[in-house]
C-alpha cells in the first residue's frame, strides 16, 4: 500500500498575507469551499489574533467546512491560542497550530529569549493548546537555520507536550534540497519520540526551490506538505500545491505515495484564486500558467499533433483543462497551420497551402499571435483562384467563400487580391 501524504493548504493564511493577495470574508469562504472540493486534508484558514476580519473568516470557514480539518495559527502565547480556539471550536475537525522561532538569529533579535525560555514556551503552548483541542500542530519557525541539536530538543519537547504534528519550516527559503532532505532524515533518526507525530514541512521559495525541498522531504520521510495554490505567500511565496501534486503523480514510481487531491480541480482552483485576488500567475508558471500546455514552435506542434506525449508529460485534462493550445505564431509550421485551417472548415490543395503559409508568415511577423479571423482571410485568399474549393462542403463551420468582389467578409477588411501587399506595407 502506498504511503498517504497529507496536504496542508495555507493559501488562506500564509498566501493571503502576501502583498496584494488579501481577501475579504466572503472571498475566503468561497476559496475554502473550492479547496475542500480540490481535496486538501487541512485548510489553514488564518491567524485569528492578527485582526477581527481574520478571526471572523476562520470562524466562518470552521463552521461551514464539512470534510477537511480547519487550522488556526497562533504564537506560543495563551492569548493567541485562546483566540484561535474561539474561532475554531465549532469546526468538525479543528486543529490548533502554534509556533515559536528556534534559530539563534530569531531568538536573539526577535524574541529576545534564551534557548531554555524557548523550550519552556514550547512546552507551555503545546500543553495548553492540547487542553483545548484534540489535535495540535507545532512549528519550529526558521528551523533550517536552527542548531540541529537544539531543534531536536524542541521537537522532542513539543511531542512530549502533546503535539501530534511537527512542522519543519524553511521560513526564509534558505535551504537547498539535499540539505533539507538530510535535516528531515536527521530528525526522524535522532528524535526518540518522532514516531508519535506526523512530520510536516513548510517550504518557502526565496531561492526557487520550495517545491524541490518539499519533494526531497517526502523522499526522506515527511508525511505532510504545507503549500499554497499558485505558490502564493510571503516574499517569493511557498511551495506550489499544483507543482507538488503533479510531480508526485507524474513521477509516482519515484515517490510511491498518494494524496487525496482531485487533480482535475487544480486549474479551476487556480483560476478562482486569480480572479478573487486579481493577480494572474506568470504565463510560464508550471501546471497552471497560460503557456503550460501551449505550443508555438513548429517542431513541437508537429509532434503534439501526432502524439501529445511527445512534448506533454501530463494531459491537460488531468489538471482540469479541456485541451492543449496550439498557438499560431512566427515559429509555427505548415502542419499546425493546416490542422487549424481544417478545423475551421478549409481543405487546401498543396499549392493553396503554400500560398496560405506565405501569407501566414507575413502576418505572424507583424503580430505575436495569428487568430482564427486572420486565418479565414488567408484561406479565402489562398483559394481565390478556384472558388469551388470553398463552396458547399468545403465552407464548413459557417465560414463563407470569398465574395465575388474580392473582399473578405471575415478576418480582414481589405481586398483579398492585395492580402500580401497589405501585410508587407512599410
Amino acid at each position: 500500500m502506498k504511503k498517504r501524504i497529507q496536504i496542508f493548504d495555507t493559501t488562506l493564511r500564509d498566501g493571503e498575507q502576501a502583498p496584494g493577495f488579501s481577501m475579504n470574508l466572503q472571498e475566503k469562504v468561497q476559496m475554502a469551499r473550492q479547496l475542500e472540493l480540490l481535496g486538501v486534508d487541512v485548510i489553514e484558514a488564518g491567524f485569528p489574533i492578527s485582526s477581527e476580519s481574520d478571526f471572523q473568516a476562520v470562524r466562518a470557514i470552521a463552521r461551514q467546512t464539512k470534510r477537511a480539518t480547519v487550522a488556526g495559527l497562533g504564537r506560543a502565547k495563551k492569548g493567541d491560542i485562546d483566540r484561535a480556539w474561539e474561532a475554531l471550536q465549532h469546526a468538525r475537525h479543528p486543529r490548533l497550530h502554534t509556533f515559536i522561532a528556534t534559530s539563534d538569529i530569531h531568538m536573539e533579535h526577535k524574541l529576545k529569549k534564551s534557548r531554555s525560555e524557548v523550550l519552556a514556551d514550547t512546552k507551555m503552548a503545546v500543553e495548553y493548546a492540547r487542553s483545548l483541542c484534540p489535535e495540535v500542530e507545532f512549528s519550529a519557525e526558521d528551523a533550517t537555520r536552527s542548531d540541529v541539536d537544539f531543534l531536536c530538543q524542541v521537537v522532542e519537547t513539543a511531542i512530549d507536550a502533546g503535539a501530534s504534528i511537527i512542522n519543519i519550516p524553511d521560513t526564509v527559503g534558505y535551504s537547498m534540497p539535499w540539505e533539507f532532505g538530510e535535516l528531515i532524515r536527521t530528525l526522524r533518526e535522532r528524535v526518540p519520540n518522532m514516531h508519535k507525530a506526523i512530520l510536516s514541512v513548510h517550504c518557502h521559495n526565496d531561492l526557487g526551490v520550495g517545491t524541490a525541498n518539499s519533494l526531497m522531504a517526502i523522499r526522506n520521510g515527511a508525511q505532510q506538505i504545507e503549500c499554497t495554490m499558485n505558490g502564493i505567500g510571503e516574499r517569493a511565496g511557498n511551495a506550489a500545491l499544483e507543482e507538488v501534486i503533479m510531480a508526485l503523480q507524474t513521477r509516482n514510481p519515484e515517490f510511491a505515495v498518494e494524496t487525496g487531491i482531485d487533480t482535475t480541480q487544480i486549474y479551476p482552483t487556480s483560476r478562482m484564486l486569480s480572479e478573487i485576488t486579481s493577480m494572474e500567475v506568470q504565463v510560464n508558471k508550471a501546471i497552471v500558467g497560460q503557456n503550460a500546455f501551449s505550443h508555438e514552435a513548429g517542431i513541437h506542434q508537429d509532434g503534439v499533433l501526432k502524439n501529445p506525449q511527445t512534448y506533454e508529460i501530463m494531459t491537460p485534462a488531468s489538471v482540469g483543462l479541456a485541451s492543449n493550445n496550439i498557438v499560431l505564431g512566427k515559429h509555427s509550421g505548415r502542419r499546425a497551420l493546416g490542422a487549424r485551417l481544417q478545423r475551421l472548415g478549409y481543405e487546401l490543395s498543396k499549392e493553396e497551402m503554400n500560398d496560405a503559409y506565405e501569407a501566414f508568415i507575413v502576418i505572424a511577423d507583424r503580430k505575436k499571435v495569428v487568430v482564427d479571423e486572420d486565418l479565414v482571410g488567408i484561406a479565402a485568399a489562398g483559394m481565390r483562384k478556384n472558388d469551388s474549393h470553398v463552396t458547399g462542403d468545403h465552407a464548413k463551420n459557417g465560414h463563407p467563400a470569398p465574395p465575388r468582389n474580392g473582399t473578405s467578409q471575415i478576418g480582414s477588411s481589405f481586398p483579398q487580391e492585395s492580402l500580401y501587399e497589405h501585410f508587407n506595407r512599410p
